[in-house]
């Protein structure tokens, strides 16, 4: 994934993220029983925390332009957010039940973001370490 992409990515998600939260406070407050209320605030708050992640990952992809890694890691973000996040609202919003067996795709989606972060995170470390001191 380019950087332009994962930045605009991170930026469209954030935005909406915020869009969610102020909608959950002050549209659905009262409008929606307190249990839905609950879901939609855990899906702007994964949502918002996974926006920051893909923003902060946006700044290793420039530094890092051809690490498959890192891209593979953002479009599991990318999709995790859409997926989890996603199926919460549509949950809470309508109040079907079975949108809530879609959340853990969702969930595994960000946990594969996460994991293939880490996995980067250690490659990048051991490759640090074995070069000569540059100072």
């Amino acid at each position: 994934m380019k950087t332009e992409t994962c930045l605009g990515i991170a930026g469209l998600m954030g935005a909406t993220a915020v869009a969610a939260g102020a909608f959950g406070a002050h549209g659905l407050e009262g409008k929606i029983p307190d249990d839905l209320m609950e879901i939609f605030q855990t899906a702007a708050h994964y949502h918002l925390i996974h926006s920051v992640v893909l923003l902060a990952l946006s700044a290793l992809i420039q530094q890092n332009q051809k690490s498959a890694i890192l891209s593979i890691s953002a479009y599991f973000f990318s999709f995790g957010i859409l997926v989890f996040a996603g199926s919460l609202y549509i949950l809470a919003l309508s109040g079907t039940r079975w949108w809530g067996a879609v959340t853990p795709i969702g969930g595994v989606l960000l946990i594969l973001g996460w994991t293939t972060l880490s996995y980067y995170c250690f490659r990048a470390g051991k490759s640090f370490a074995s070069r000569p001191n540059q100072s």
